[in-house]
């Protein structure tokens, strides 16, 4: 299987300093396994999605996620100049393109819209892209069948809207949804948010009364010591003075930055996230801490980078923590490495909490510290859902993303749909005491912490 990612030469900008397009990589290039062309020009990027058709979506200018905000902004060549790898971030996936002599034929930068045509771009993505038909059943084709049944070619806005939903019901992964305005009104579809997280937000006061609730009972045990920073994401402290308690939220989000996915907003939250850790291993080191706890219970995922950059803290050998491929692109599973922090590490026992709430980047850094000798995994199972969301705009402006890359322990264990089952199996937020609870598990650690 292919390696470009060893040959590629150094990364560069898309866009110079000057605003204009790099000509090194101005032509047509159509990605592997992302159904993705790109027409690169002076004018700059367009992005077309190809697949059973070709087009360029009418957009409003309007983000409907995090994913649809951003778009590729580097490139690394590979030798030839007939491919290359483009990234949306520096050391993000390695997206391989290659090369057309001309753009495809049938591309449009006015697709029809009609119901017939969106619905057929929205299941020729899935039967593409989706990646895990074989842990989410039923099948695509059946799914599929059941949409064709609804569609009709004068059908209303509200009609295709709820056939397209029919197809992800019982889809159990929250990293595939369908985002759009019908009506005025934004809506969203998305399944497989676990257990807590929908009892939480039916509960009185809703979510927010239960994260503060969390919020505020950990602050009060942790005492003197506590640390509430990293623009609310991160808490930190000592239990008892000995037991070092870092609290992990979401993996960015560090700073108040609106300009996400730019190069500036990347070294911002980096700059952030190590400062803070720079601070809490210090803080450990200086108190002669023997053990930590890292509470990823409440990780709601975010930048992949923060989800390496946390297991880069407690090892002192560079390791591979978990592996990528995209359905569809030929290539090898990319080994992600976690390379020992250049700032203070601790090397001591961890104790790692995660429960259902914990997916996306949480789950990645789950991943990786499980691959750590010294790290002990406590809670419950984690979500379930790892996939990068893959974007991809339909004719008629409405926003589907999907699971489309497969990450994977590096022995080759892949935990979608099952999530990563803990080797000390604790209930964290219990339905009858979801903050109380939360702490009575922390303190069931810091008990055998004592015994060890």
């Amino acid at each position: 299987m292919a390696q470009p990612w060893r040959s590629a030469g150094p990364i560069q900008p898309i866009e110079t300093a000057q605003g204009e397009t790099n000509p090194a990589i101005r032509g047509v290039w159509q990605s592997r396994g992302y159904g993705r062309v790109l027409r690169i020009d002076e004018a700059g990027v367009t992005q077309f999605e190809i697949g059973a058709s070709c087009y360029s979506p009418a957009s409003s200018g309007e983000a409907l996620s995090a994913m649809d905000s951003v778009s590729y902004r580097y490139f690394r060549p590979l030798p030839g100049g007939d491919s290359a790898i483009f990234q949306l971030l520096r050391g993000d996936t390695n997206v391989v393109f290659d090369k057309l002599e001309a753009l495809p034929e049938g591309c449009t930068e006015n697709p029809i819209s009609t119901p017939p045509a969106v619905a057929d771009a929205f299941l020729d993505a899935f039967d593409r892209h989706y990646a895990f038909f074989d842990r989410r059943l039923p099948d695509h084709a059946t799914r599929a069948a059941r949409v064709r049944a609804a569609i009709e070619p004068d059908m209303s806005e509200t009609e295709l809207w709820d056939a397209l939903a029919s197809y992800m019901q019982s889809l159990s992964d929250s990293h595939t949804k369908l985002i759009g305005n019908v009506g005025g009104e934004r809506r969203r579809v998305q399944d497989g948010q676990g257990t807590t997280l929908p009892r939480m937000r039916a509960a009185e006061g809703g979510e927010t009364a239960w994260l503060v609730g969390l919020i505020d009972t950990t602050m009060e045990k942790l005492g003197d010591t506590a640390q509430h920073t990293g623009n609310d994401r991160i808490v930190w402290g000592l239990i008892d003075g000995r037991v070092g308690y870092i609290q992990v939220f979401q993996m960015g989000g560090f700073t108040n930055r609106e300009d996400f996915g730019t190069e500036a907003w990347a070294a911002a939250e980096m700059n952030e996230f190590d400062r803070i850790m720079d601070e809490v291993m210090t803080a450990f080191a200086e108190r002669d801490v023997e053990s930590v706890i890292l509470d990823l219970s409440n990780n709601r995922g975010g930048w992949d980078k923060i989800a390496k950059a946390i297991p880069a803290r407690f090892t002192d050998e560079p390791y591979v923590g978990f592996t990528t491929v995209t359905r569809g692109s030929g290539l090898s599973p990319f080994p992600h490495m976690i390379d020992p922090a250049s700032g203070p590490r601790f090397s001591g026992p961890v104790y790692l909490l995660t429960s259902d709430v914990t997916v996306s980047g949480g789950e990645l850094a789950t991943l990786a510290l499980r691959q750590n000798p010294r790290v002990i995994h406590a809670g419950g199972v984690t979500r379930g859902s790892f996939s990068t969301p893959l974007a991809k705009r339909l004719p008629n402006g409405w926003l589907l993303e999907l699971s489309n890359e497969v990450f994977a322990a590096p022995d080759g264990s892949v935990y979608e749909e099952s999530g990563i089952a803990p080797q000390m199996p604790l209930e964290v937020y219990p339905a009858d005491a979801p903050v109380e609870g939360h702490w009575h598990a922390v303190e069931k650690l810091v008990a055998l912490i004592d015994t060890q």
